[in-house]
């Protein structure tokens, strides 16, 4: 892991989190792009390249909490006064037992599926089929959408669920999390805007238990001490800087704009990247 490799990933990372792109196929081709033109074998993989993925998200989750701080303290407030209260009428309350609900559906599918999901980081061009298979399922979720006349603007338990068995899937790279929970919200009747902060607000535990579980259970402390910490904390940052400015965006994007564009963008992307890693793997 080099400084130019770490900078370029950390912007990759801050883009792709939350538009509906799919940020670990975004990584994962980022990287074998790399090998491929350096002439690296697309199967070498460190134990660095994996922790700064982790870090990268890192980042990503600062800027969420950054851009989403006034949301996160109240859902926190309303949550601690319910349990002193046994009152969880308040809206925010149950949002919080809704992400809490969300994110067990999210572990119970996504930890037997993890395997499979670090394994397709050798295969990049199964990677470009699962982004295509992304952006069909982010145009049917517009087409879905534009049925339903009276859009909702509030989550319920049964969404809640659904959204966090679509955020479980999206641990295979190349399903995006974004993508695919803001397309299932579209599903159950959310409004867009609805339904991208959902999917925001959601992905703070995941992504917070990944970033705290990985480096406890498989990170060797004498080796991370060789790790190349000026690359990952740069690419870090960037992430964190470039996400914010993402989802602020984004936010505005959605409110006025379909999904439309990062589904043809997932499907020429997807079909591009599993042809070429087809041939160059």
């Amino acid at each position: 892991m080099n400084l130019i490799q770490a900078i370029l990933m950390g912007i990759v990372q801050g883009l792709s989190e939350f538009l509906p792109i799919s940020s670990s196929a975004h990584l994962v081709f980022t990287s074998n792009f790399y090998k491929v033109f350096k002439g690296i074998e697309i199967v070498q993989t460190s134990n660095e390249e994996v922790f700064f993925d982790i870090m990268v998200h890192l980042g990503t989750l600062i800027a969420v909490l950054i851009f989403f701080r006034k949301d996160v303290i109240n859902i926190v407030k309303s949550m601690w006064h319910a349990m002193k209260t046994a009152d969880w009428s308040e809206r925010e309350a149950k949002l919080g037992l809704y992400i809490i609900a969300g994110t067990i559906v999210t572990i119970c599918l996504a930890l037997p599926i993890n395997e499979i999901a670090e394994k397709l980081v050798y295969t990049p061009s199964i990677v470009g089929i699962l982004l295509f298979i992304t952006g069909f399922t982010l145009l049917y979720s517009e087409y879905k959408s534009k049925k339903i006349e009276d859009k909702k603007n509030t989550v319920d338990l049964k969404t809640s669920l659904f959204i966090g068995l679509a955020q479980g899937l999206a641990a295979l790279p190349g399903f995006s999390r974004s993508g695919w929970t803001i397309a299932t919200g579209l599903f159950f009747g959310l409004d867009r805007v609805t339904a991208a902060r959902y999917s925001f607000l959601l992905s703070i535990p995941i992504i917070l238990g990944a970033s705290m579980v990985y480096p406890l259970v498989k990170i060797d402390i004498h080796e991370a001490m060789q790790y190349n910490w000026t690359a990952i904390i740069a690419g870090t940052v960037i992430s964190a800087i470039v996400g914010y400015l993402c989802i602020k965006y984004f936010m505005k994007f959605i409110s006025k704009f379909s999904l439309a564009i990062f589904g043809y963008y997932c499907i020429i992307a997807g079909i591009f990247c599993a042809i070429f890693f087809t041939i160059y793997s």
